[in-house]
């Protein structure tokens, strides 16, 4: 089981990763122009996510994509999830 952030670490979230009330995961959402635009991110973060072996819970609508980042077996976020999360952020191509 990773380790879980402290309340300092939470204060540095990657850009644009919001802390949910509960503290126990982060949460972005991305607007796309295209449904295909959104399929495409979405197939990138999968393929990240797969290489950290850190999975994201996530919903598709059209052209809008949610992401909660959380460690499930830790209870709460870890550095897996803000490591996913700055690699997310580093390739997408919206404007941060």
């Amino acid at each position: 089981m990773t380790k879980l952030l402290d309340k300092a670490e939470l204060k540095s979230l990657p850009k644009k990763w919001a802390l949910s009330q509960d503290q126990k995961s982060i949460h972005q959402k991305f607007e796309f122009k295209t449904f295909v635009e959104a399929f495409s991110f979405m197939t990138r973060v999968a393929l990240l996510a797969e290489k950290a072996d850190h999975h994201p819970d996530w919903s598709n609508s059209y052209n809008k994509v949610d992401i909660t980042l959380s460690s499930h077996d830790s209870g709460g976020i870890t550095k897996k999830d803000t490591a996913l999360a700055e690699a997310i952020s580093d390739f997408v191509w919206l404007p941060q």
